[in-house]
């Protein structure tokens, strides 16, 4: 069974600070930059810490898990092909709350979508690059 195309998509132009972010996922990995002088999480990526101003930043691995903060559930298809309805949601990361990344909710009805609902990464390949999606996390046995 073939699976069916990612969605169309405009994709991010990639720069040196932004790569890691968009194609790690490749091996399944979701990387955020840190500060390695006052362990900030960073995002979206720059090249300093906003909150420490040092330059000392680089990605780390984050454990993809995270909570749905707010949603909205888009029934217009904006693009041809892009299948509706939709969800577009901020995903605040487990590890850092404060860091909030924009995101589908898939593998799930979108009514079923909740604010505060657990969610668990996942990667979209297009092109070259590794599109991070969430959807709901699986109950660790």
């Amino acid at each position: 069974m073939t699976q069916p195309a990612p969605p169309p998509r405009t994709l991010p132009a990639i720069d040196p600070d932004n790569r890691a972010y968009w194609t790690r996922g490749r091996d399944g990995v979701l990387a955020i930059f840190k500060c390695h002088s006052c362990h900030a999480y960073v995002h979206p990526p720059v090249p300093f810490c906003p909150a420490c101003d040092t330059v000392a930043v680089s990605p780390q691995a984050v454990s993809g898990r995270g909570t749905v903060v707010t949603f909205t559930v888009n029934h217009k298809q904006w693009v041809p092909g892009l299948p509706v309805p939709y969800v577009l949601a901020l995903v605040a990361l487990e590890e850092a709350p404060e860091v909030r990344l924009v995101a589908n909710i898939t593998h799930c009805d979108p009514a079923e979508v909740t604010f505060g609902m657990a969610v668990e990464v996942w990667f979209e390949p297009a092109e070259d690059l590794w599109i991070p999606q969430f959807r709901p996390a699986r109950s660790a046995a």
